[in-house]
């Protein structure tokens, strides 16, 4: 093409229109119409004469002068942090309790469905029924130790979701398990359930039930469903860490700490630890009988109360209400009602009423084995005044130590191991601290107290079983012993056995109030653990789920 095109398309546009060029359309540089352009030379390029001319290779650079007080490129300070990997970085990954537990606040249809991945050439099928079963025997496991609906569901969807089974449903009551898996919506689904017929308390196997699944789902830890089902065979094989010997020592320690923390001394100490003593030892001959748990409470409950009245009829010196109170603190189901609070509070109503049920029975049978020895001892002329059993001697040293004996008592009744009886006396001390500092000295009221010092008890506990990985129970139910309401379920018997129904039934309402009080603290603490202390690098806690309930479904 020879000249510019634009200066040609216009000049032949404005020749055919027959107007003259300008002379403001022509230049000197501008060859004539129909002359090519010559090529540019190559002299012609500017230069400049600070320019490395060709060939000659350009001077490195010199390194920055350094200093004595700068850390070298590529290294660390001794002690500094580590440095920020930035907004998109991964997060470090929760523990597997967080992510269930917010899957589970998750509704249904809101859930991340992953995609069917199709199976590769001579890749075997998912078992899947084996998968359920081990599910199921694990939810088992850990529903009979005593853990809340909530927690179960969380393990046994752990499981699924370790072992390839995204889809999958489950469904805890107070005796049935069961689950559900559907690969896709076009698949039959494949459901199926286990009752929970014993029930025991061990939470040393609750313990190790907690370690298998942690390490199902930890991806560093290759764990094969056969080796799964081995470690599940050997927690069920292995043996309670005390033998009944030292249970039935523990019983009594527990009865005569908790006497001296309303207010015995040595001897009302020694006499409340032989009657609970003996009243463990005739449970278990009617456990041995076959008989049921409410008349095994109803058996336990009457020699602490038969040495009490003794102790009245014989005109010791002594206070003989601490005596019958001391072991009523052996009695009070205390783990059942802070299980079943929990449940209703985080929506599981059917298992939450059925454990209710259970603590309902549970304490007519104290107060059935109870207030038989009291009504017997008032017929007989046992004059109990229950104004000289509420007065109770300051001595916070004295009851601090009661309290944390009391509790380490009390982990060694639900066998809890060896390694978790300091931390959980130490629990049980501060909760007791607690109460005593708001109760004794600024004079609050003592359902309040006892709600504060239970939500510091499950608040800590729940700090503890994320450190080691653990749940949260053997390390709340033991610490909550020194706060169970014993004084006022006695003074309530007591009314009652006197013909004094109202304030009898007055006392017995304020005891529940208080048991109410100790549940509540203590799933609030453990709420409170969750909601505002996650691990570094986890989600923020305002994006945690709410309880499933309380979602409108």
């Amino acid at each position: 093409m020879a000249g510019d095109p634009g200066r040609q398309a216009g000049g032949g546009a404005a020749e055919e229109e027959g107007k003259p060029l300008s002379d403001e359309a022509h230049s000197a540089f501008t060859p004539p119409l129909g002359v090519p352009l010559p090529p540019p030379a190559e002299d012609e390029h500017p230069t400049s004469e600070f320019a490395i001319p060709d060939g000659v290779a350009e001077p490195a650079q010199p390194e920055p002068e350094a200093s004595a007080f700068t850390q070298p490129a590529g290294t660390t300070p001794p002690g500094a942090p580590p440095p920020y990997p930035g907004p998109l970085a991964a997060p470090l990954p929760q523990p597997w309790q967080d992510r269930m537990r917010v899957m589970l606040r998750t509704p249904l249809t809101e859930r991340p469905a992953p995609e069917r991945v199709a199976l590769a050439e001579g890749e075997a099928p998912l078992p899947v029924p084996r998968i359920l079963d081990l599910t199921l025997r694990i939810g088992e496991l850990l529903l009979a130790g005593g853990e809340g609906a909530e927690d179960v569901e969380a393990a046994m969807l752990a499981v699924g979701h370790a072992f390839g089974l995204d889809r999958i449903e489950t469904t805890v009551t107070f005796t049935l398990l069961s689950v559900t898996h559907q690969p896709s919506l076009v698949d039959d689904p494949v459901t199926v359930n286990r009752t929970v017929r014993r029930r025991g308390t061990d939470y040393n196997r609750l313990a190790a039930v907690f370690r298998l699944v942690d390490d199902i789902t930890d991806e560093h830890v290759h764990v094969t469903l056969e080796e799964a089902y081995r470690r599940l065979a050997e927690i069920r094989r292995n043996r309670h860490p005390y033998p009944k010997w030292a249970l039935t020592l523990a019983s009594g320690l527990l009865a005569g700490a908790a006497a001296v923390l309303v207010g015995g001394g040595p001897l009302v100490f020694f006499a409340a630890a032989v009657g609970a003593m003996a009243g463990d030892r005739l449970a278990w001959l009617a456990s041995a009988r076959g008989l049921p748990e409410f008349y095994q409470f109803v058996f336990f409950a009457v020699p602490p109360a038969a040495i009490g009245v003794a102790l009245k009829f014989a005109d010791v010196d002594v206070r003989y209400s601490a005596v019958i109170t001391g072991g009523l603190f052996a009695l009070l189901p205390g783990r059942a009602l802070v299980a079943a609070v929990q449940d209703g509070l985080t929506g599981y109503y059917i298992t939450a009423s059925a454990r209710l049920l259970e603590v309902l029975y549970l304490f007519v049978g104290i107060i059935v084995g109870v207030l038989m020895v009291l009504y017997v001892g008032v017929r007989f002329g046992a004059g109990f005044d229950p104004d000289l059993a509420v007065a109770r001697p300051e001595r916070p040293v004295v009851s601090l130590l009661a309290a944390m004996a009391l509790t380490a008592t009390f982990a060694v009744l639900l066998q809890q191991d060896r390694s978790t009886l300091l931390v959980v006396s130490l629990n049980g001390g501060v909760a007791w601290l607690i109460f005593g500092a708001m109760h004794d000295q600024a004079e609050v009221s003592p359902v309040f107290s006892t709600g504060v010092a239970a939500g510091l008890v499950g608040l800590f506990g729940q700090l503890l079983s994320r450190y080691r990985y653990a749940s949260a129970l053997p390390y709340v139910t033991a610490a909550i012993g020194p706060l169970l309401p014993g004084s006022a379920t006695y003074f309530g018997l007591l009314g009652l056995a006197q013909g004094d129904v109202n304030g009898g039934i007055h006392y017995l309402l304020t005891a529940a109030t208080l048991a109410l009080a100790i549940a509540v603290g203590v799933n609030l603490g453990g709420e409170m653990a969750r909601l505002f202390l996650s691990r570094p690098g986890t989600a923020l806690a305002r994006d945690r789920k709410s309880s499933k309930r309380t979602r409108g479904f």
